[in-house]
C-alpha cells in the first residue's frame, strides 16, 4: 500500500531482498520508500511486510530528530478510518510505531519477507476421518 498523498507518484510493489531507501518525493507532502535505482517511483509495501534497516532508524520530529533504537520493522497501516491522514507505518520489534512519512530521508532497508497473499494460499485438504466403529445390537 502507498499512502493517499503518493497517488500522484508512480508506484510499484516491493520485492523480497530488494534494498529500499526512505525518500521525500517531489511535489508531495509525504515521504515513502523508493528503490535504489529509481528515486522517483514509490515502492509500496503490503501490511505484514518485514524490513530490516542498515542502522538504527531515525525519525524527523516537529522540532528535533530522534533515534528509534531499532532496525527490524513490520509494515502496517494505522488510523485507516481517518481520511486524509497518513496511514503507512512501521511497527518495530521494540513495540514503537512510526509513520513512514516521519522517517528521515536516506535510510536504507532491505525487504526480508512479504506477507502471504490470500490468492496464493493453497486450500487445506481435509484429513480423512478415522473409520468409526459401530456397535451392532443383535436382538
Amino acid at each position: 500500500m502507498c499512502d493517499y498523498s503518493l497517488h500522484a507518484v508512480a508506484t510499484r510493489p516491493a520485492e523480497v531482498a530488494e534494498t529500499l531507501v526512505s525518500t521525500r518525493f517531489p511535489s508531495t507532502t509525504t515521504r515513502g520508500f523508493a528503490g535504489l535505482g529509481d528515486p522517483h517511483v514509490a515502492v509500496c509495501l503490503r501490511p505484514g511486510t518485514e524490513i530490516a534497516f542498515e542502522n538504527d532508524v531515525r525519525v524527523d520530529g516537529r522540532v528535533f530528530r530522534r533515534n528509534v533504537r531499532d532496525r527490524l520493522a513490520r509494515f502496517r497501516q494505522i488510523d485507516v478510518g481517518q481520511s486524509h491522514h497518513h496511514h503507512d507505518a512501521l511497527e518495530f520489534s521494540n513495540g514503537e510505531i512510526v509513520l513512514v512519512t516521519n522517517l528521515k530521508p536516506g535510510q536504507r532497508a532491505i525487504v526480508l519477507q512479504l506477507p502471504v497473499s490470500p490468492a496464493a494460499e493453497k486450500p487445506r485438504t481435509a484429513e480423512p476421518a478415522a473409520p468409526r466403529k459401530v456397535a451392532r445390537i443383535i436382538p
